[in-house]
């Protein structure tokens, strides 16, 4: 059963007050005119449950603008929307197009910074983002009285004389409620063995994101990406409000989870919506995203934090883990499955129970 407006309704009871189910949870597909953007396919979704957000079906099937009652959940850069015929491949060009959003996916071949390996060259965070989905479907149906809505697309990387991977996404949402669900298996279509390099990355920003905010998450172990950063590590937790001439400090976290590998982190603000609080989770699984990526931006303009969790370990490069044995790979014909489950902690009672998760993680339990 739907919980709304602080009641559970039957499928019945809800049919028999609107004309179209759309009038409470939906998705609305739609193309971009204006401006850079113009030609971008988009999918609008609400839950009816207080969650919006647009799938970006051009851009790799990121997920951009989320918000909750109103209230801006994700970042959103100063490039905006941009049609991914303006991808800039070589180097940093990545970030001339890099919208932020609540989810921006990195890969598929290649995550982390540029670099030259066997014999090619590789971007800031691969071509995923910049590659347009096709078979794109969203479809609503009951599941007796429950209702979701789907929104899928498959989004393949590849070339003449060269590796084949391909995405096949499918983001869900239940009527009434406040998260949404991804699940991502990626294929390897080609006759070769192929890296497969995957990060997830979330942007959280203001009003989520203030000196009021704190990053929770079962940490056993935090390591700076730069030496100089070190300086840092004592407040990766805690964040101040917007400073001039910041420099991006970066941390690889070694998180614990459950006995089946399940694992979780939030940006929760307990000074917003009249003390009652807010935050933003993610959860996932260690045993498909072992390694966990922290971004902690706090620029002016540029304010934001990114909860990335990752198969790879990117404190090394693409060349580095294949000389360790660390590089992610698919054999032909292979499959893998990510999952992730992404949502407001909407309550006081929400944010207390998922640091009592959190809590119970760190001590074993």
């Amino acid at each position: 059963m739907a919980l709304l407006y602080g009641q559970q309704w039957t499928r019945e009871e809800l049919l028999r007050r609107v004309g179209d189910i759309s009038q409470l949870c939906g998705a609305k597909v739609y193309e971009f005119l204006d401006g850079p953007a113009r030609g971008v396919i988009g999918v609008d979704v609400w839950t009816g449950g207080g969650l919006t957000f647009t799938v970006l079906a051009s851009r790799g099937m990121d997920i951009g603008m989320a918000r909750y009652r109103g209230i801006a959940l994700a970042w959103r850069s100063p490039t905006m929307e941009i049609h991914p015929a303006f991808y800039e491949p070589e180097g940093y060009g990545w970030l001339r197009g890099f919208h932020g959003g609540l989810l921006t996916t990195c890969g598929l071949m290649h995550a982390g910074h540029p670099i030259e390996d066997e014999g090619g060259h590789y971007g800031l965070h691969g071509r995923a983002s910049y590659t347009p989905a096709h078979h794109l479907r969203t479809d609503g149906c009951w599941e007796g009285d429950d209702y979701f809505v789907i929104v899928e697309g498959k989004v393949r990387e590849g070339a003449v004389f060269a590796p084949v991977l391909e995405l096949h996404r499918r983001i869900t949402v239940r009527l009434g409620e406040n998260r949404l669900f991804v699940h991502d298996t990626v294929t390897n279509l080609g006759f070769q063995t192929t890296p497969l390099l995957l990060l997830y990355h979330i942007n959280i920003g203001f009003p989520v994101l203030s000196e009021t905010a704190e990053l929770v998450l079962p940490s056993k172990q935090v390591q700076p990406r730069d030496p100089d950063g070190g300086g840092g590590v004592d407040e990766y937790a805690r964040f101040s409000p917007p400073q001039p001439n910041f420099r991006e400090h970066v941390f690889f976290h070694q998180l614990v989870g459950t006995r089946d590998g399940d694992t979780c982190a939030a940006i929760i603000n307990r000074a917003l919506m009249h003390g009652e609080g807010i935050g933003v989770y993610v959860r996932w699984n260690l045993n498909e995203l072992p390694y966990f990526v922290q971004w902690k931006m706090v620029g002016e303009g540029i304010y934001v934090v990114g909860l990335e969790p990752t198969n790879a370990p990117l404190q090394f490069t693409r060349k580095e883990m294949r000389e360790r044995g660390l590089l992610p790979v698919l054999q032909p014909g292979e499959q893998r499955t990510f999952r992730l489950e992404i949502g407001v902690l909407a309550t006081r009672a929400d944010i207390d129970q998922f640091r009592q998760f959190v809590a119970a993680l760190m001590m074993g339990r």
